[in-house]
């Protein structure tokens, strides 16, 4: 097997019930979450599991709570997902199938904290300090602030020019496409509203009551220069379907 990074059409064919891609610290990994009758049985799967990767020489990600045990695939050499992860999430739900366990993917999420800001390098400093995490420099338009054990969302900070007086907080929700309809719908039953689906298939802009945005993020290719924050409540780029 190859170490070549595969698109998320690539993934997608693969058809992999179960699995999504999504996501985190700027890496795509398939993910998976298992429901089980209780802990002893999770961590009887995670066992199982994690005699698989050794033998394809690979590794996973495991989180084991007391009904549940979510998996995370990558290659963390390659940087995304490899045709392994593929083979490897096919081992997964056949040994989920064989414990009588059922595994989903509509209710994982991942979520990054967006900061629009004139200057970031000067305050990302202090934000690393804080999160006891690491500062990655991008270029002069963006940087983050990630923790490397992965138990903080990450920090994404951006400048621009049509935003040098602003300093904005934008959470940037990562989900399977499969619930982006779901996700809208809830919001704008919930008194939200979409400002703007110009990104789409891959960024969303959703507003709450209050004007507040948030980003529905997925793999899927898309322009994401077209959804900014300018948005507002009122403006000419203003999509109400509430």
């Amino acid at each position: 097997m190859t170490t070549q990074v595969l698109t998320g059409q690539q993934i997608a064919a693969a058809e992999l019930d179960g699995w999504t891609l999504l996501l985190s610290f700027g890496q795509g990994g398939l993910e998976t979450r298992i429901h089980t009758e209780n802990f002893t049985q999770g961590l009887r799967i995670v066992e199982s599991i994690g005699k698989a990767p050794e033998e394809l020489g690979h590794h996973a990600d495991l989180d084991l709570r007391a009904f549940q045990v979510d998996v995370r695939l990558s290659s963390r050499d390659g940087g995304g997902v490899t045709e392994t992860d593929v083979t490897l999430a096919r081992q997964v739900t056949d040994i989920v199938a064989a414990a009588g366990a059922e595994l989903e993917c509509g209710s994982l999420t991942h979520i990054e904290l967006d900061l629009d800001t004139p200057a970031y390098a000067k305050i990302a400093p202090f934000w690393a300090a804080v999160f006891n995490s690491e500062h990655v420099i991008g270029t002069e338009d963006w940087g983050d602030v990630g923790d490397p054990r992965g138990g903080l969302p990450m920090i994404w900070f951006r400048t621009a020019e049509a935003r040098t007086e602003q300093r904005v907080w934008h959470p940037h929700l990562w989900v399977d496409p499969a619930q982006v309809r779901p996700r809208i719908d809830a919001a704008l039953a919930a008194g939200g509203a979409l400002v703007s689906d110009q990104g789409a298939p891959s960024i969303w802009v959703l507003s709450d009551p209050d004007g507040n945005l948030l980003y529905l993020n997925t793999w899927q290719p898309g322009d994401s220069s077209l959804c900014d924050s300018q948005y507002r409540p009122g403006g000419s780029n203003w999509i109400d379907r509430s």
